[in-house]
């Protein structure tokens, strides 16, 4: 007769472990697409309204600044840097292995393209 036991128990070929690194569960998957229509519609914010936020202007007569020594690469950011953040952002949490975190990252990228629209907006010549 064979000894199938261990000190522990019998010998399990199958223990309860967590799934293989590569799959991710129902929920995993939810939230990463709740996640990329957050990037999406943070993007259209920062593409949309960040060049026109950035030119606003309260002292001046219509209300624009004019004279932006800056304009073309203010919009260069808008029309390249926001669209091209959004779309590597979104390929990135789904296919690295740690999606949450390319998003939040992608997120931070936004918001400092957000900002440098402003700054840019500011510098007038």
């Amino acid at each position: 007769m064979e000894n199938d036991t261990t000190a522990h128990g019998p010998a399990d070929p199958a223990p309860d472990l967590p799934a293989a690194a590569g799959e991710r569960s129902a929920a995993d998957r939810a939230g990463l697409v709740l996640l990329a229509l957050v990037v999406v519609l943070a993007g259209l914010v920062v593409g949309v309204f960040g060049p026109l936020a950035a030119i606003a202007c309260d002292s001046c007569q219509d209300g624009v600044r004019s004279q932006l020594r800056f304009a073309d690469t203010l919009l260069g950011v808008a029309r390249f840097g926001v669209p091209v953040t959004v779309v590597l952002t979104v390929v990135a949490m789904f296919t690295a292995r740690r999606g949450a975190r390319a998003g939040g990252v992608g997120l931070g990228v936004l918001g400092l393209l957000l900002v440098l629209m402003m700054a840019l907006g500011e510098i007038t010549g």
